[in-house]
């Protein structure tokens, strides 16, 4: 099966995305959304290969290591530049 997209394979792979998200819920870690699972893969397994099959794409998600995301996303929040909001506009008295 063909795609023409990375939108239109992310579709047809989000209920496999939706899955491990609400398996990840299960175990208390509440946080990781579907994009971070598919990030995740992009990122780091999937850039290193090519020619991957559906089925493959799918096993990847179900088998990914529930620490693997978990630590994936916590490094990428440590890329976010936190700041103090100081708008005058924006405080409430």
């Amino acid at each position: 099966m063909e795609f023409k997209s990375l939108s239109e394979l992310y579709a047809r792979i989000r209920p496999a995305l939706i899955s491990k998200k609400n398996d990840l819920k299960r175990i208390g870690i509440n946080y990781i959304k579907e994009e971070d699972i598919w990030n995740c893969l992009k990122e780091t397994k999937w850039v290193k290969t090519s020619n991957l099959s559906l089925s493959e794409m799918v096993n990847d998600i179900f088998n990914l290591d529930n620490y693997k995301v978990e630590n994936y996303v916590k490094n990428k929040m440590n890329d976010i530049k936190r700041e103090v909001n100081l708008k005058e506009d924006e405080v409430t008295n």
